[in-house]
């Protein structure tokens, strides 16, 4: 059976910014009505998923191939800025920075408006099934190469 692969939700606009809408449902927030925070982790993943599968990287087709890849986070470093709420519509923003080796360096904003509620720096690495890290093909760095934005 073949797999029919999915559009990407959001989108890179002019920016190169990827952009991804998300709403705070009531099984993301604690006891307090406010977002576990936890749960922004998994917000940001979906960014990072949706900017890859736009770029036209699917999870499931690297899974698949003779040499099976995959994406690890190695490291995360997380700002949480203000409280996200139950019903609140937030941006997650997802950008490439340069890549150092073979670590995939991402920055990640959620927004309310334009209200910066959380961001993380995060350094990706490409996986063989064996669980070593390697450098991504050259033809998958390709893809992202146009989006990457030169920071600090």
């Amino acid at each position: 059976m073949t797999q029919t692969l999915q559009p990407a939700s959001g989108e890179f606009q002019a920016d190169r910014i990827h952009r991804l809408p998300v709403r705070v449902y009531y099984e993301d927030t604690d006891f307090s009505g406010i977002v576990y925070h936890a749960r922004y982790l998994h917000f940001f993943e979906r960014g990072r998923t949706e900017s890859l599968r736009a770029l036209g990287i699917h999870h499931s087709e690297l899974a698949a191939q003779e040499d099976a890849l995959a994406f690890a986070v190695r490291r995360m470093n997380v700002e949480f800025v203000r409280a996200a709420r139950v019903d609140d519509i937030l941006m997650v923003e997802t950008f490439y920075k340069p890549q150092k080796g073979a670590r995939l360096m991402i920055g990640q904003r959620i927004l309310r408006g334009d209200e910066l509620i959380a961001e993380v720096d995060v350094q990706a690495v490409c996986i063989d099934a064996a669980g070593r890290a390697k450098r991504p093909p050259r033809e998958m760095a390709a893809l992202w190469q146009p989006y990457v934005i030169e920071t600090d």
